[in-house]
């Protein structure tokens, strides 16, 4: 029995399939892979791709922050944001990673520390967005270092 799993934002589901066969899943710990019959589980996501392993395909999706739960195969995953690969504009979020690399150039300390800090986090999800991008244009397929 394969798993069933929607994908919410606050704004949309981003996702809703009931045929996975198997899903990867950024947490905050650490990567983990959800499988048919998989113990109930709650997690906090972290910002990452996530693959969920349909028949045929691999959708890849870039997730940043919000919550895994998983009981009785069913995995709902609430995010903070959510984009799959093919909405995400490549060349907008490497411009978003070459300004915030930008201002990271120049850190400071005191209130200059809050764009810091805005200037990681812009960063980090740029180049989740372009991973997820780049695989999308590939083969789609990862290769066996990254199953």
């Amino acid at each position: 029995m394969p798993l069933s799993l929607s994908v919410v934002t606050a704004e949309r589901t981003v996702l809703q399939r009931d045929d996975v066969q198997r899903l990867v899943v950024p947490t905050s710990e650490g990567q983990i892979t959800v499988l048919p019959h998989h113990a109930a589980l709650m997690s906090s996501l972290g910002y990452g791709e996530m693959l969920a392993y349909v028949p045929g395909e691999i959708v890849a999706m870039a997730v940043f922050g919000g919550f895994l739960q998983v009981a009785n195969d069913q995995v709902i995953v609430l995010a903070d944001a959510a984009e799959r690969a093919d909405e995400i504009n490549e060349e907008r979020a490497d411009a978003a990673r070459q300004r915030a690399q930008q201002r990271l150039a120049g850190q400071h300390t005191g209130p200059e520390a809050l764009n810091v800090l805005r200037a990681r986090l812009s960063l980090e999800r740029s180049l989740v967005r372009i991973k997820v991008a780049r695989r999308r244009r590939g083969s789609g397929v990862p290769s066996m270092a990254e199953r």
